[in-house]
């Protein structure tokens, strides 16, 4: 019986995660691939697949494109895009998969205002929310109320275990807790 560690090349693999904003600048991003090795060439990168995909309406589904030998999945939600990439080869459910994993993710962070400026006042959580998702590569979770509880869990104070409380209690303790660290 064949596992992941024996055949890695069957093991789906995502190339990066992309948040930006309706400008096509950065919001959140993560690369687990050295296809592009320096910032510029991400840079270059996110701006022609945020030129090429902008004229789209992704708002209520996913849409999937080719670019550069690679399959993007993306969606937009009021003024923010999300990329998910992956390889020419790679399964494009897969990847949208882990597309809506952090976007419904992301919308249950943020208290369904998914917007630039909701954003940059949570960016913690919703970087979090990345590193839960994907791990150099690796896909770990796709199931958003998953991910959103283990980031509500980094995010909470140490002293009120999870099991005491609700997701929406939990997210509340963690915004709390982001807004009297930012007024100090």
């Amino acid at each position: 019986m064949a596992n992941f560690y024996t055949y890695p090349e069957s093991c789906p693999s995502i190339k990066n995660i992309l948040l930006l904003d309706s400008e096509g600048k950065r919001v959140a991003v993560k690369y687990y691939s050295d296809d592009w090795p320096t910032n510029s060439a991400k840079l270059a990168f996110e701006k022609s697949v945020f030129t090429k995909t902008q004229k789209t309406n992704a708002r209520t589904e996913a849409e999937i494109a080719m670019f550069e030998n690679n399959i993007v999945v993306y969606k937009f939600s009021q003024d923010m895009h999300f990329f998910v990439t992956g390889g020419d080869d790679e399964n494009e459910l897969i990847l949208a998969t882990v597309l809506q994993g952090f976007f419904d993710a992301v919308a249950l962070l943020l208290r369904s205002n998914v917007d630039k400026r909701e954003a940059l006042e949570n960016l913690d959580l919703i970087l979090l929310c990345l590193d839960e998702i994907v791990d150099g590569g690796m896909i770990l979770e796709t199931d958003a109320s998953i991910i959103a509880g283990k980031v509500a869990t980094h995010s909470m104070d140490a002293a009120a275990p999870l099991s005491e409380q609700t997701i929406t209690q939990a997210l509340a303790t963690a915004r709390e807790h982001l807004t009297r660290s930012l007024l100090q």
